[in-house]
């Protein structure tokens, strides 16, 4: 009997050992963040406005981004020229002792915005190496057809991080300020031990003829190139720069709906239920057809659902907005990581993801920074309004500038698409 061409990777252990480690630091991390991020907001609305309190979540994304963006260049080098689970052990150990840090300064009183931007600093610089050896290391660990559903799978293990890291990390505070840093602690070391597990894996042939600065050249050079991978990472660079509405919610939790610490939880795990109902979708039925006009038409709907949360001034409106969101992004995620893992060498994965990566951050933690920024100048609710009006024109200005995302149909390597 022929073995099966595309098993399951739920199948294969090195791949179950790699989506706990997933799971389990993504629950962390967001957990993590939430409580940080509330923190600092109520530190600063001791002496200061809304808006300006709003600045300081802003900075904070700023802080995480300028370290990634320095060490680009280096992470995804490394990720290609390095033992992938090394890495990714290395980082989630400090990662562990971020987390316990953070556990001793809350419990003694210690915390203040310093150590927080501190601490911001630091994720920045492990998340930069963190970033492109887990995504490059996933192809390495199941055959090359089950990698769309293990790219679905690990975005389930990420979702569900979105969704129980500030569910726990709301009514934890609530008891202990200090317990969800604590429990993080505790999750990073379970991850930890999960990547210690993943055996020895596959690797292509390394090209060592050339320089370090010279195949950096190369992997920036293929992501200029292909201007499919380009179109799709610079789309999502683009819409999540312009449409930030997620470093808003504590915001939104304490002074706008009045929530307090368990709306503060609900609204941060709403856009992963959203996330996680396509990402299910997605690893029991993988997207086949037309996948990049969906991709454009979900960042489309991405941007009405950031005004929604904008304009929106009830809890479960709020709610239901951000899970449109969440399932919108997953959408694109989704779609455009199956084109670039897909459509990408493997001796260049670690380059082309560490780019990817950055463009990620870029989006997340400056876009942060950019709806920081203009809450202090128009206010928040402006600031969110008026960027997800400017997503929809740029995703509509992308699908004039890269054509060749509508023209890909399927993920399979296309003639006149790249």
């Amino acid at each position: 009997m022929p073995e099966n061409p595309a098993p399951h990777p739920f199948t294969i252990a090195n791949y179950r050992y790699l989506w706990f480690s997933r799971l389990t630091s993504m629950i962390a991390l967001y957990a993590l963040l939430l409580i940080l991020g509330w923190q600092a907001y109520n530190l600063a609305r001791e002496d200061m406005s809304i808006g300006a309190s709003a600045g300081i979540l802003g900075l904070l994304g700023l802080l995480q981004f300028i370290p990634l963006f320095i060490l680009t260049p280096l992470t995804g080098w490394v990720a290609d020229h390095l033992d992938r689970r090394w890495i990714a052990r290395a980082v989630l150990a400090a990662q562990t002792l971020i987390a316990l840090l953070l556990s001793v300064l809350t419990a003694s009183g210690q915390i203040s915005l310093w150590w927080i931007y501190i601490v911001a600093v630091l994720l920045g610089i492990c998340r930069a190496f963190l970033g492109p050896a887990i995504s490059s290391l996933a192809p390495n660990l199941v055959p090359r057809l089950s990698l769309p559903r293990a790219i679905a799978l690990s975005t389930i293990a990420w979702q569900v991080g979105v969704i129980a890291g500030p569910g726990l990390a709301g009514p934890f505070y609530k008891l202990n300020p200090a317990a969800p840093y604590f429990i993080c602690t505790v999750l990073y070391g379970l991850a930890t031990i999960a990547v210690l597990m993943i055996g020895p894996v596959q690797r292509s042939p390394i090209d060592r003829s050339r320089g370090p600065l010279r195949q950096v050249v190369d992997g920036m050079a293929y992501v200029w190139s292909n201007k499919l991978v380009l179109g799709a990472i610079t789309l999502d660079l683009f819409v999540m720069f312009l449409a930030g509405a997620t470093a808003m919610i504590p915001v939104f939790a304490r002074d706008i709906l009045g929530t307090g610490e368990m709306g503060l939880s609900l609204l941060a795990a709403s856009p992963a239920v959203g996330a996680i109902i396509v990402a299910v979708t997605f690893s029991f039925a993988p997207l086949s057809k037309n996948v990049g006009n969906l991709m454009l038409a979900a960042m489309v709907v991405f941007g009405i659902g950031t005004i929604g949360f904008g304009l929106s001034k009830v809890l479960w409106f709020s709610m239901l907005c951000l899970g449109v969101c969440g399932a919108a992004d997953m959408f694109g995620v989704y779609v455009r990581s199956s084109l670039i893992q897909l459509h990408t060498p493997d001796d260049r994965r670690g380059r082309v993801n560490a780019v990817s990566h950055l463009t990620i951050s870029a989006s997340n933690e400056l876009g942060d920074a950019l709806t920081g920024g203009l809450a202090v100048l128009v206010g928040p609710v402006a600031a969110i309004v008026a960027g997800g009006a400017a997503a929809i024109a740029v995703t509509g200005l992308w699908a004039r500038i890269f054509p060749q995302l509508g023209a890909a149909k399927t993920f399979k390597v296309e003639e006149g698409i790249t």
